[in-house]
């Protein structure tokens, strides 16, 4: 998604950033973001991990067949 930007691109954003929320809100913000991004990672993976269970017993059926 971000490999196109390169450093002059995030240079560019980091001021708009830093020009709109100012200096005070910006660490503040990336915190927020940080475990917005967290918690995401950890309910797809638990969603990842509900299914595995529900695919095991049709698997094994599987190998028995064959």
């Amino acid at each position: 998604m971000f490999n196109n930007i390169g450093v002059s691109g995030l240079l560019l954003i980091l001021a708009i950033a830093l020009i709109v929320f100012g200096p005070s809100k910006l660490p503040q913000l990336g915190r927020a973001f940080g475990d917005t991004l967290r918690e995401f990672r950890n309910s797809t993976r638990g969603i990842a991990d509900d299914n595995e269970p529900a695919e095991q017993p049709v698997v094994n059926e599987i190998k028995k067949l064959m």
